[in-house]
């Protein structure tokens, strides 16, 4: 992993902060100098030292001095994108440490995502008081609804500066960030006093320097449930096979760590590493090899993988060009089916996805904490003044991170990292892929 520079780590901010904070004089008041290592590795902290610098996070929290007067700052909070569990959590989090915390009242809620910021929305903002958010934790979706694709930036700018806001909370994955670094840049160009902070919100956790990414945990806790379910539906009948499909279009961290969560997986098939369907040690070889010793199997697979095998035609996109959820189920069931029909033997395949149910679902506990202390922490940053940038949990701390670097490369599974080696070692694919009968462990 190449450290990021010690410019790449800089959070920008709107000019100094000037008033007192409400918080001041508490214990969490935080030095601006105070950091977060970006590596815990005593060999990339002995290199960078070489070098001169050793790379560090801006460590979030409150800070004494704030560049905003809460009394007279409007805000308002976007949500865009997939849906995710705990996007409520976080919108809660965020209205009431801004009311309580704070003292600023004046909140708005945008409605379906950055469409609401054109001149024409598809419905006005709301107001988002303390008793239209009391009951919105432990609730899915979002009360502010999504949408996906660009909208012209210029326009979003000119709706910020007409209707007074002085904070944008942006909540989304990689686009959503995207799209608030676009909104400041042209803040910037105007010279407007208007800050833009991100909250990471991808289920499928692949944003870099970011530990955990809110409904990620709900997710592999959903996801090892209908792992189960598949697992009892292949021994129901002969030759029977689980197929899930889960999320992860780039990045297979849910179905890896759903895999690992649930040990009836007995093959894990992901975005990032390519794999053979058919001819010997293809995947349909070593299928044919596990029902052979065991007659039934369960197949995880990510809604990206198998890519390389698919025509372009029957890899579908949603308005922002990302993967569309959904296909590669189908496409191995189809191939699967037609693999052992020509041989003559039965197979029974049960295709399952629940990823509608699973991105519908409320925030579990360790993602709802997780919740509350992001948008805790966007708040702070926020009213301090700093903008293009996301709050972050990094090493068991939280930092602001800039959208820029957060943004530059996605995160994946890497096919010699620890992982992978633990999924390769519990589903016992790694023997049946280079050729081998399943063993102990693949026999499952």
């Amino acid at each position: 992993m190449t450290l990021p520079t010690r410019q790449q780590l800089e959070v920008d901010q709107l000019g100094p902060a000037i008033y007192p904070s409400p918080l001041r004089g508490h214990e969490r008041c935080l030095d601006d100098h105070d950091r977060v290592l970006v590596s815990d590795s005593s060999l990339e902290l002995s290199a960078a030292l070489d070098r001169g610098a050793i790379p560090s996070f801006e460590r979030a929290g409150p800070r004494e001095t704030l560049f905003f007067e809460p009394a007279r700052t409007r805000c308002a909070i976007v949500t865009c994108g997939g849906l995710c569990p705990g996007e409520n959590d976080v919108i809660r989090a965020i209205v009431l440490t801004l009311t309580h915390s704070y003292g600023v009242h004046q909140i708005l809620g945008i409605r379906y995502g950055y469409a609401g910021l054109n001149p024409s929305p598809p419905e006005p903002p709301i107001e988002l008081t303390l008793e239209r958010v009391e009951n919105l934790h432990g609730q899915g979706g979002s009360l502010l609804a999504s949408s996906r694709g660009p909208q012209q930036v210029s326009a979003m700018v000119d709706s910020l500066d007409r209707q007074r806001i002085d904070v944008l909370f942006a909540i989304g994955g990689d686009g959503t960030l995207r799209g608030a670094a676009a909104l400041a840049d042209e803040i910037r160009r105007r010279a407007l006093p208007i800050a833009v902070v991100g909250v990471p919100k991808t289920i499928d956790n692949d944003l870099q320097w970011i530990d955990r990414s809110f409904g990620f945990s709900t997710a592999v806790e959903e996801a090892r449930r209908a792992i189960t379910a598949a697992h009892i539906e292949a021994k129901g009948v002969w030759n029977g096979v689980g197929l899930l499909e889960l999320m992860g279009r780039h990045s297979g961290f849910i179905a890896a760590h759903a895999s690992l969560s649930n040990p009836h997986v007995n093959f894990c098939l992901v975005p990032e590493l390519p794999f053979p369907i058919e001819g010997e040690c293809g995947l349909l070889w070593a299928l044919e090899r596990r029902l052979e010793a065991r007659h039934h199997a369960v197949l995880v697979v990510a809604e990206g993988a198998a890519a390389e095998h698919r025509q372009p035609g029957q890899v579908r996109t949603d308005a922002s060009g990302n993967l569309r959820p959904g296909g590669v189920g189908s496409f191995l069931r189809d191939h699967i089916e037609r693999y052992f029909h020509a041989r003559g033997q039965d197979v029974n395949v049960k295709y399952i996805d629940p990823s509608y149910l699973i991105r519908s679902c409320p925030a579990n506990a360790t993602d709802a904490e997780l919740c509350l202390r992001l948008g805790q922490h966007a708040v702070h940053a926020a009213m301090a003044g700093r903008t293009r940038m996301l709050v972050a949990s990094w090493h068991g701390q939280f930092t602001h991170v800039p959208i820029a670097l957060a943004t530059a490369q996605g995160r994946q599974v890497h096919a010699k990292g620890p992982l992978w080696q633990s999924v390769l070692e519990s589903t016992g694919q790694h023997m049946c892929l280079l050729g081998q009968r399943p063993g102990r462990d693949g026999a499952r």
